[in-house]
């Protein structure tokens, strides 16, 4: 990892990953960043009050300025204000994990959710983090609604990642992955079982305008135990209903009506 503001970011993106805080040597190591590097940036990032040390030579973790950073973005583009009610109601009706993601460029990002459980699937460590594309639901949905080509670009760029990392149906190839985005097309919805982890089934589809690109993609996702397909199926309906009423709010977010006047 070469370059000061790669390698900065490299730092950030990698603490994202380990709340419990990470080590100057493990930082170092895992970004191939020599050490003394690794403490000039790390000590910049402190004075900068994006990272702070849990004592004196011990672990550097993030702070939550990130974190409110990220909040403060997505409320002044109004995701969250058009999505939040819609994902609750959802969330009340099916009684599980009801997540929304969006497209920005290449990423498919999870930005706001609903739970409906009052047991079982509620943390839910993957809000703010890039979806997997080749095995959730909202990867899936969100490929669906692009072409082949499209498709295999985006996983490519991102990686299919290790089988050992997933749920035990994940896709481990490109030609299993386009056998499941053709059947994912055909049926108008992401019909997931343990594939982005095990024990977990999700179902979901794209958010997007008849004629455009999707903007993101929504999902509901719950233990398998009680989550079955006959379940997943009896949502469907519902679930395209509110995707079809986020994509006509989508105008009143600044962030959706940009990248549509793009086009």
């Amino acid at each position: 990892m070469s370059g000061v503001l790669e390698r900065t970011l490299g730092i950030l993106e990698l603490l994202a990953q380990h709340a419990e805080g990470l080590e100057l040597a493990a930082i170092a190591d895992t970004l191939a960043i020599p050490r003394s590097g690794a403490h000039r940036l790390l000590a910049d990032l402190v004075r900068c009050g994006y990272v702070r040390q849990l004592r004196e030579q011990g672990d550097y973790v993030l702070t939550t300025k990130l974190v409110a950073m990220g909040l403060s973005y997505l409320g002044n583009t109004g995701i969250v204000d058009i999505a939040q009610p819609l994902l609750d109601g959802l969330a009340e009706r099916s009684g599980e994990l009801v997540r929304l993601s969006v497209a920005d460029g290449d990423r498919l990002t999870w930005v706001a959710r609903a739970q409906g459980s009052r047991q079982g699937l509620r943390y839910d460590p993957d809000m703010g983090s890039d979806a997997r594309l080749s095995c959730s639901a909202s990867g899936h949905a969100w490929l669906s609604a692009l072409s082949d080509d499209q498709a295999l670009a985006l996983v490519a760029k991102q990686g299919l990642g290790k089988p050992s990392e997933f749920g035990p149906n994940a896709p481990t190839s490109m030609k299993a992955l386009l056998a499941a985005i053709a059947k994912t097309r055909k049926l108008g919805y992401s019909l997931m079982q343990e594939t982005y982890t095990a024990g977990l089934n999700a179902i979901g589809v794209p958010v997007g305008l008849p004629g455009q690109a999707p903007l993101g993609a929504i999902t509901i996702a719950g233990p398998a135990v009680r989550f079955s397909e006959r379940t997943m199926l009896s949502l469907v309906p519902e679930l395209k209903s509110v995707a079809a009423q986020l994509a006509a709010a989508s105008n009143a977010s600044p962030f959706f009506s940009k990248r549509m006047a793009r086009r």
